[in-house]
């Protein structure tokens, strides 16, 4: 069974907003799975307007307050855990996988595991690739 957590990493504040003071802006969230050894995760950000009427003090506010905030200003918590789910289960079963080539395999040379690209995240994310080295002369 797949076990899904969210949590609230960072909270972006601005010191003052009319008479409130530490007006959080913007949640920084991510939601993680797992299932024995496999896991999956997804991550956004999500901002929001000063309030307009009801106002928790930064010092009183809970997890579950700002990603139910999270949740009401369009991060999508079933479509994320889908994603997250959906990733768990491209690794227990893999739907491509590079075999061995017919005439090159050995006998005890197990299938080479590939998985899809994950589903788009709501944040993109650059990562930096690192150069391929050889140790053949070029």
């Amino acid at each position: 069974m797949i076990t899904i957590s969210w949590i609230i990493e960072r909270l972006l504040v601005k010191p003052t907003e009319g008479t409130l003071t530490d007006v959080v802006i913007t949640a920084d969230w991510r939601c993680n799975g797992s299932q024995e050894s496999f896991s999956g995760t997804c991550y956004g950000s999500c901002s929001f307007f000063p309030p307009t009427d009801s106002f928790t003090p930064y010092e009183d506010l809970t997890e579950a307050q700002v990603l139910g905030w999270c949740y009401s200003n369009g991060v999508n918590q079933s479509a994320i855990e889908a994603n997250v789910t959906q990733q768990i289960n491209d690794q227990i079963n893999p739907p491509i996988i590079a075999p061995p080539l017919p005439w090159a395999a050995q006998p005890s040379s197990p299938p080479v595991m590939i998985v899809p690209p994950m589903l788009p995240q709501v944040e993109p994310v650059l990562v930096a690739e690192e150069p391929v080295v050889s140790d053949t002369a070029a």
